[in-house]
């Protein structure tokens, strides 16, 4: 294919005439049939890389991300753009994977989009098997290496996909991955040859600021006051992103909160505020963003400090995206270094006690050894942890390291349909004589209505059922709860909770094991990691220059915009000898910060960024009464 194909697609169905930097070049690669690695900042356009290829390629471009609000924008997008596109997720009715699946077998689907835990499942797996595919594209593809901040186990498998069609090119994608993380991306998805390319992370309009300050709340105050249009407050828990998102509304601003304890419908609705301007600033976890392209928002504030400068770079990308000058800042104060060096240890319990939660998840469930394989349950973590004597952030992160050694995962919380899997093969089940007919008659209807209950679990409605059996919808639950007692199905309510997967049968606990790779080396990777994010918390380099180095690129020309920057230029474009000349006024008598201003002839600025570093250095001190002083 030529670059005039390439042109003309953008030209049709996206109104360009011209690529962004490495766009064009990461499209001829993969039309060329190369494995390509692509490091490109949040906003850089990376949707266009693997769109253009499928749309000049024949065949499907099946395209794995964990995002759902991404796979709902761009197949939004695409379908405007009269562009065939799909997804599958968690939470789907088998059926309509079902039939998902079929079209882009047999129909004439361009894009598949699907989340990472469906494609170990054996009716996609199957299915990819005879699909025609153009090009597999992994989004995030920084969550497949140990290495990475934000590692998720079922990536690992993206790597099997090679064997059903190892002709086909794959494009792993990202916004922020180091050296080390880049190879290890290169490796598990079994690249034929190492192939990186990457855009410059500089985003020249886009001002890096710390502020340095024990009192956040005023300070965020005043940002917001100063800064106007859209605005993230990004903070650590949901229980400040709610509070704090009261205070601004009691300060007069518009303001609400989101995050990932909220159900379906507030997330959506508060999103689309923020999107059309109906709300300016959201405060937030770092569950929103993802996927969101919102151009105009002009600030983005971290109230708490985040463990490393991928996920900081990458949540304060979402500023300025239309290129207009837009501002990252840090709330940064001295407390937050203790409590930063605590929640790695919270990341990171002791290994003893990480085997008290895996002896203890299972006595909860009632699950002898040897058995619970493949079985799912809604999973109360703060019942669990207060009936356990638990703390819960250390449940969470137990069960993340024992997510990682292949013993169980715990999906994020959802509105979980109900879903059930017959845990006996269909000859036994034929041969089982039940005291109830109901228990039949609701069987058959099971087997009528649903496929794929003897090999995954299948999302049911509860309401279709109750028309097609005759039961009432109490009945109704009570049976199958009754064929779960009975070891013939496992049936899991549908509820909004998180639902823990256990991918092995239970171990006696001493034969648990933890591996150095997800235990010792992570905590090691997390420690350096959180070092440079108080590094770039605390520097006097260029914001922007030390992102960069971070990243890998070989810079020595700092941003002039960032907070650093300007206070450099400030020392420089102030008088020589201002120093001196406070000095010598402090020297005849103490005076006031105020008084010295309207004694000097100079900047106020420049006046109060002198006194600041003559403080630091000791030449001076401030008394009581407020006034500065020679430090003799």
């Amino acid at each position: 294919m030529s670059d005039e194909t390439y042109y003309r697609l953008l030209k049709q169905y996206w109104g360009y005439t011209s690529f962004r930097p490495q766009q064009l070049e990461t499209i001829r690669a993969v039309c060329g049939g190369n494995d390509v690695l692509l490091l490109m900042p949040t906003g850089g356009g990376k949707s266009i890389v693997y769109q253009i290829p499928g749309l000049a390629s024949e065949g499907i471009c099946i395209v794995i991300t964990p995002l759902i609000a991404l796979m709902k924008d761009q197949i939004d997008q695409l379908r405007k753009r009269n562009i065939s596109a799909v997804s599958i997720h968690g939470g789907m009715p088998f059926r309509d994977i079902d039939r998902i699946l079929d079209n882009c077998v047999f129909g004439d689907v361009k894009f598949l989009f699907i989340a990472p835990e469906r494609i170990n499942s054996e009716v996609f797996r199957s299915r990819y098997a005879r699909m025609n595919v153009s090009l597999l594209a992994v989004d995030e593809a920084h969550c497949i290496s140990q290495w990475g901040y934000d590692f998720r186990p079922a990536y690992l498998e993206i790597g099997r996909l090679r064997e059903a069609h190892p002709e086909v090119p794959i494009l792993a994608l990202t916004a922020s991955a180091t050296a080390d993380v880049a190879d290890d991306i290169m490796s598990r998805l079994k690249f034929r040859q190492p192939n990186l390319l990457r855009t410059s992370f500089a985003r020249d309009n886009l001002v890096y600021v710390v502020r340095k300050t024990e009192d956040k709340s005023a300070q965020l105050i005043r940002i917001l006051q100063n800064v106007a249009g859209s605005a993230i407050v990004y903070v650590r828990t949901r229980d400040r992103a709610e509070s704090i998102a009261e205070f601004l509304r009691q300060q007069g601003f518009s303001a609400d909160f989101y995050h990932g304890g909220m159900n379906y419908f507030a997330r959506s609705e508060r999103q689309d505020a923020w999107i059309t301007d109906r709300l300016r600033i959201m405060v937030a976890t770092n569950a929103f963003g993802m996927g969101i392209d919102k151009r105009d928002v002009r600030l983005v504030i971290h109230y708490d400090l985040c463990d490393s400068l991928e996920n900081y770079y990458q949540e304060s990308g979402r500023a300025g995206r239309d290129g207009k000058k837009a501002y990252a800042v840090l709330l940064f104060s001295e407390g937050d270094i203790p409590r930063a060096s605590q929640r790695l240890r919270l990341d990171y319990p002791p290994l003893k006690t990480i085997r008290q939660i895996y002896e203890s998840i299972f006595n909860y469930l009632n699950i002898a050894i040897g058995d619970g394989k493949g079985s799912a349950y809604t999973f109360n973590i703060y019942e669990f942890a207060s009936r356990f004597r638990f703390f819960v952030p250390t449940v969470v992160h137990a069960i993340k390291i024992l997510q990682q050694n292949g013993y169980m995962s715990l999906t994020d919380e959802q509105d979980n349909p109900s879903r059930i899997r017959f845990i006996v093969n269909r000859d036994a089940l034929y041969r089982i004589r039940f005291d109830r007919k109901e228990l039949d008659h609701l069987i058959t209807v099971l087997l009528r209505r649903y496929t794929g209950l003897f090999s995954d679990f299948v999302s049911i409605n509860e309401d279709e059922l109750t028309h097609l059996s005759g039961y009432t919808t109490e009945r109704l639950k009570e049976l199958l709860k009754m064929l779960w007692q009975l070891h013939i199905i496992r049936y899991i309510p549908g509820k909004r909770s998180p639902v823990l997967i256990l991918e092995e049968e239970r171990l006696p606990t001493r034969d648990v094991r933890i591996t150095p790779e997800s235990y010792t080396q992570r905590k090691e990777c997390a420690t350096r990691r959180l070092d440079q994010m108080l590094h770039y918390a605390t520097t006097d380099e260029c914001r922007s220059l030390m992102i960069r180095r971070y990243f890998g690129e070989t810079v020595d020309q700092p941003c002039g915009v960032c907070d650093i920057c300007l206070k450099n230029k400030r020392h420089t474009t102030a008088s020589p000898n201002l120093m001196q000349k406070i000095l010598t006024q402090l020297d005849s008598e103490p005076m006031s910060v105020r008084d010295l201003i309207a004694t000097l002839h100079h900047n106020p600025s420049d006046i109060l960024e002198t006194i600041t570093d003559l403080l630091h250095k000791g030449k001076i001190k401030e008394e009581e009464d407020g006034k500065l002083q020679i430090n003799m």
